[in-house]
C-alpha cells in the first residue's frame, strides 16, 4: 500500500500563502483596470460624414506661425496667449460654414478644447493671426467655450517637464449650425454630425 508523504505545516502555510498572494494580485489587476482605461488617451473623434459625400475628403490645413511643427511660446500661456494664422485650400462647392477646432487629446483627464470656431463663411480661406476673444467675429462666425472656460483662443499650457500634441481640425459642413454663441465642443460635435463635407488635420507640440 502506498502512503502519501505527510505535508508539514511550514508547507502548508507556505502552500497558502502564495495562494493569497495570486488573488491579491488578480484583485489589484482587476482595481486598476478601469484607471488604466482612464489614462488612454484617444485622438479627438471624427464626426459622420454628410450622406453622399465622400467620407472626409482631404483639406490643406497650413499655418505660417507654426514652423516645423512647433507652436512658438508667444502663442502660448508662457507668452502673450494669442492664435496663430492659418490658411486652407478651399472647401467642396457644397460647403455652407466651416468648423475649426483646436485639441490636445495628451491632456490628463481627457482631450482638452483650446479653441473653437464655428459657422465660418463658406469662402473663407485662413484666419488672421491674434483672432479676438469674443463670441462673434466681424464676418458672423462664432466661437465657442474652450476647457479654461474662456470665449475663444486659449494657449496651449502643458505641464512643465512635458510635450504635448495639438491637432488643429478644420472640417466643411453641408449647412449651418444653429448653435449659440458660447457653446462646447461636444455641441458643436453634436451639431455638426452626419454634415461633414470635407476635413484638414493640422498637428503642432509645444514642450515645457
Amino acid at each position: 500500500m502506498h502512503l502519501s508523504e505527510p505535508i508539514s505545516p511550514a508547507a502548508f502555510i507556505g502552500n497558502q500563502a502564495g495562494l493569497m498572494l495570486r488573488i491579491l494580485l488578480l484583485l489589484a489587476l482587476l482595481l486598476a483596470a478601469p484607471f488604466l482605461a482612464g489614462c488612454r488617451h484617444n485622438d479627438p473623434p471624427e464626426p459622420a460624414a454628410a450622406p453622399g459625400a465622400a467620407a472626409h475628403a482631404a483639406l490643406t490645413l497650413s499655418s505660417s506661425s507654426l514652423e516645423e511643427g512647433r507652436i512658438p511660446k508667444e502663442l502660448t500661456c508662457d507668452g502673450s496667449d494669442q492664435s496663430p494664422s492659418l490658411a486652407w485650400s478651399a472647401p467642396p462647392a457644397e460647403t455652407r460654414s466651416l468648423v475649426l477646432t483646436e485639441t490636445d487629446p495628451d491632456a490628463r483627464g481627457g482631450t482638452f478644447t483650446h479653441w473653437l470656431l464655428y459657422n465660418l463663411p463658406a469662402n473663407t480661406n485662413g484666419l488672421p493671426a491674434s483672432v479676438p476673444k469674443q463670441e462673434q467675429l466681424a464676418d458672423g462666425s462664432l466661437q465657442g467655450r474652450n476647457d479654461f472656460g474662456n470665449i475663444g483662443y486659449g494657449g496651449s499650457c502643458p505641464p512643465h517637464g512635458s510635450t504635448h500634441r495639438y491637432f488643429f481640425d478644420l472640417f466643411a459642413l453641408d449647412t449651418n449650425l444653429n448653435v449659440p454663441a458660447g457653446a462646447t465642443r461636444a455641441q458643436v460635435e453634436d451639431a455638426m454630425n452626419t454634415h461633414v463635407l470635407a476635413r484638414g488635420k493640422l498637428v503642432a507640440r509645444y514642450s515645457r
